[in-house]
């Protein structure tokens, strides 16, 4: 399976994925706005999410697929199944504990995530009564991510990505039928989360039935090989999830901000989601599967040769996108989310906090890639002990700037993490001569930041003479898109005179 073309599968149902997101989020905002019943749902949402993008998105896949993939070259599929089979029986059982512990200890463990809610009675118990509705996603979007994983080692890419636009279709039905309903907005969300997480495991079991790779759920076993699996993914679920754990960590403090800092946070983040989703999960997938069998037979000129490709696709992706959601935070957010009971005062407070977001993307997804190698050679002790210094950088910053910039301050910390936790995974991989800043890509990455710069600049001259003319919201989407398209249109025709031609290189190297 080419690399290039797995990572275009996977990007191209995620951006489907995202792109329903964006409907999602523009329905949520139009009817919950920045309220305290949006934070409350933020929290209640953000809690099974901050384990389901370890599992489904980080540790689990950095854990499991190197063994399943290794198994799968070394001794065949049946093999590989079984290994699939009892690590699938043990996980199950322990989420379905662990479920019932947090249901019971909801009202307690509350105050801890969000202690900033405890001044506001109703928005406390709120949160409280739509986690206990929402948190059993974790279960089964836990299971659905091992079963994504066998479909991934398989080069089966395609309904594993297509399976998160199942929540984001659930979601924007109970927000346009919570009237016929006769529900509150916040309930009626809540159980879209639980039943969406029903069907994407239902839609991805079928879909291995249909590969031939049924799973079937046993009592749970402790064999030496769901051990090691597990052994490498406690560590790896602080590693692969730096980026998460500071977004808890962003969640937990910004509680304590005025009200609706919890909700510019949140949307600010799912707009910086999506390039986010779409190229660094994209890119992650479809990377660790090749390396893993690569590192597996020694195969290290090939193993560096994609590390190099995918970063390189990662750079040619995410500066321009990160420019582009700085200076054009204000128009984006007054887009899409502008409208109803979000405010222009919302706006105001969210575009800043994209921005700031916006400036970690290029890390975040060079992350991705520098993680995935360590991961493919089955070590997770690495990119923990960064992580935890990730982490605490973070909390540091965090308490800095909160007090001068408030919610922007939070974000802008989580990107300095980011760019951190990136620059130290680099540096401990070409130590160990896992990598290598070639003359090309350090020249590739500088023709990208000019291409950039002279793209921002167009863009903010075009702010400039626009920002005057009040226009309806027909006018904003063509001006925004018109903004848009002109930024690609200077970034791609400039490229292509100092020789950034992305769709000539990445295809001469996409068989890798």
């Amino acid at each position: 399976m080419q690399l290039l073309r797995a990572v275009t599968t996977i990007g191209g149902y995620t951006a489907i994925s995202r792109i329903t997101g964006l409907i999602r989020e523009i329905l949520m905002s139009h009817v919950l706005g920045a309220s305290l019943v949006a934070d409350a749902f933020v929290v209640a949402f953000k809690f099974p999410n901050f384990f389901r993008r370890f599992f489904a998105e980080g540790a689990f896949n950095a854990a499991f697929v190197p063994q399943f993939a290794g198994r799968l070259a070394d001794k065949g599929f049946e093999p590989a199944k079984i290994l699939a089979e009892q690590v699938f029986s043990a996980m199950a059982w322990f989420l379905l504990v662990f479920v019932i512990l947090v249901e019971i200890f909801a009202t307690d463990l509350m105050p801890f995530l969000a202690p900033g809610f405890i001044t506001t009675p109703e928005r406390l118990t709120l949160a409280v009564e739509f986690t206990r509705i929402t948190f059993p996603y974790i279960m089964f979007i836990s299971l659905s991510a091992l079963l994504a994983g066998v479909l991934n080692s398989i080069d089966r890419f395609a309904a594993a990505a297509a399976a998160p636009i199942l929540l984001n279709v659930m979601m924007i039905g109970a927000l346009l039928v919570f009237p016929d309903l006769h529900m509150e907005p916040g309930f009626a969300l809540s159980a879209s989360v639980f039943i969406a997480g029903v069907i994407q495991l239902l839609w991805l079991y079928w879909v291995c039935t249909r590969a031939k790779a049924p799973l079937r759920l046993k009592l749970p076993v402790l064999t030496e090989d769901v051990k090691k699996v597990l052994k490498l993914m406690v560590p790896g679920t602080i590693g692969a999830g730096v980026m998460q754990i500071n977004l808890l960590v962003d969640m937990i403090l910004a509680s304590l901000l005025p009200a609706g800092s919890l909700s510019y946070l949140y949307y600010a983040d799912r707009l910086n989601q999506l390039p986010l989703s779409i190229f660094g999960v994209a890119i992650g997938t479809a990377l660790l599967p090749p390396l893993s069998r690569f590192w597996r037979k020694g195969e290290v000129e090939k193993a560096l040769a994609t590390q190099a490709t995918a970063l390189e696709i990662a750079m040619q992706l995410t500066i321009p996108a990160a420019v582009g959601l700085v200076v054009l935070s204000y128009p984006l957010i007054k887009l899409i989310f502008g409208h109803g009971h979000f405010t222009l005062k919302d706006v105001s407070a969210t575009a800043p906090a994209l921005a700031a977001f916006a400036l970690g993307l290029p890390a975040y997804v060079a992350g991705k890639v520098f993680s995935t190698t360590y991961f493919a050679r089955e070590n997770t002790t690495t990119p923990v002990k960064v992580a935890i210094i990730c982490v605490i950088s973070n909390f540091i910053m965090n308490l800095i700037f909160m007090k001068w910039f408030f919610h922007v301050g939070m974000a802008l910390a989580t990107s300095l993490a980011a760019w951190i936790n990136v620059v130290i995974l680099g540096i401990l991989l070409k130590k160990d001569g896992l990598f290598t800043f070639s003359r090309q890509l350090l020249l590739m990455t500088f023709k990208i930041i000019a291409l950039s710069a002279a793209m921002a600049g167009v863009l903010i001259y075009l702010q400039a003479i626009f920002s005057d003319h009040s226009t309806s919201l027909w006018g904003e989407i063509v001006m925004t898109l018109g903004y848009v398209f002109l930024g690609i249109t200077v970034y791609v025709i400039c490229g292509y005179f100092i020789g950034v031609r992305p769709w000539e290189r990445f295809k001469d190297r996409a068989g890798i």
